[in-house]
């Protein structure tokens, strides 16, 4: 019997903070190394708020407001892993907390950069972002 290979479905989190947005230093897993947002795989029956909410306390103990559903989509393939996602990014805002990484094991730290001037090994789905649809709108508002 043939296996059927499926992509998953990832939620990340663009953080907004005037010119800034929040990215983690992954570790031990897919894209090591490289700066992503938070977030995470979609739950069986969740909404992707409800994802980007759970995955926001989960991961820095915030409570988030959600911006826009979704803000964008990429379609991203890991060659070297052979993982391939479908990833919803959605904008959002801080409403309560203070960012603490609750998961060291998989981000080093979490740091605020701003859009003008981001790190150079960004994680394949930010990379695909901004390379096909950018980030200007989200601080032109």
């Amino acid at each position: 019997m043939k296996i059927k290979k499926r992509p998953r479905v990832g939620v990340s989190i663009i953080l907004i903070d005037k010119d800034r947005i929040l990215l983690g230093l992954r570790n031990g897993s897919h894209g090591s190394g490289t700066w992503g947002l938070p977030g995470g795989h979609l739950e069986w029956g969740e909404s992707f708020l409800n994802c980007a909410v759970r995955e926001a306390k989960e991961e820095l103990d915030v409570l988030i407001n959600c911006e826009q559903v979704p803000f964008f989509v990429t379609n991203d393939y890991f060659k070297k892993e052979n993982k391939h996602y479908i990833t919803v990014f959605i904008a959002a805002h801080i409403l309560e907390g203070e960012i603490q990484n609750k998961e060291p094991k998989k981000c080093l730290e979490w740091k605020w950069f701003s859009y003008f001037k981001l790190p150079k090994n960004l994680f394949l789905p930010v990379e695909n972002l901004i390379n096909t649809r950018g980030l200007k709108e989200l601080f032109t508002k």
